[in-house]
């Protein structure tokens, strides 16, 4: 049985996570984890239900307080579906779960990646991002998922695909889709910003024209 530190955000694999445990029962999850060297789950809380998420590993506490609260890292390392929730795992404050870890087809394609970062460049550009993170081939989607403005049940679809494939297409429709948003709210915001203005137009010909 997996322990369970519930929140609702999405984490991948791979990914470090900082957090500020101050509830009793994280207290003692962290402290499980260093005596132990235990792994925890952190399932995305979405539509008021659990179902997936990412086990991950203590990596460093940052540091102490003295009323026992911390500051840690941890990282991700392997995606989880719930088969059955306990509100306590036995003996402890925290809550658990017995879970089925997923495989993954980690297959991936050069040109889809490519197609990916290029598509990225073009939304920073638009956002007029002045120091956007730069990303290297060979990359997987969850090294770029928190960079492009997913919402929360987006990131928490993507958890979900069990394709590296599939992700990267479903990252690539997603700025197919947002680029031409931002790209209109800019035209927008230059008009808001022309009125009031005086507008130079380009005097029209009506030497053809026939009423």
């Amino acid at each position: 049985m997996l322990p369970l530190f519930p929140l609702q955000l999405v984490v991948y694999p791979g990914e470090q996570l900082p957090l500020h445990i101050f509830e009793k029962r994280y207290q003692q999850l962290i402290s499980d984890c260093k005596e132990e060297d235990i792994s925890f789950g952190i399932p995305t809380y979405i539509d008021k239900k659990l179902e997936y998420g990412t086990e991950v590993k203590l990596q460093k506490v940052a540091k102490e307080y003295p009323e026992g609260e911390s500051d840690i890292i941890c990282v991700g390392t392997r995606i989880f579906r719930i088969k059955n929730f306990y509100q306590q795992f036995p003996g402890k404050l925290y809550s658990g779960a017995k879970v089925e870890y997923l495989e993954d087809n980690d297959s991936s394609a050069q040109d889809l990646q490519e197609e990916l970062l290029k598509n990225i460049a073009i939304l920073y550009v638009e956002l007029t991002i002045d120091s956007p993170p730069v990303f290297d081939i060979p990359f997987v989607s969850y090294q770029v998922a928190h960079k492009i403005g997913l919402a929360l049940h987006q990131e928490y679809h993507l958890l979900t695909l069990r394709s590296e494939l599939e992700r990267l297409q479903y990252l690539i429709g997603h700025l197919k889709v947002t680029i031409p948003v931002v790209r209109e709210m800019n035209r927008a915001k230059e008009v808001i910003q022309m009125n009031g203005h005086f507008k130079n137009f380009d005097p029209l010909d009506f030497e053809d024209f026939e009423l």
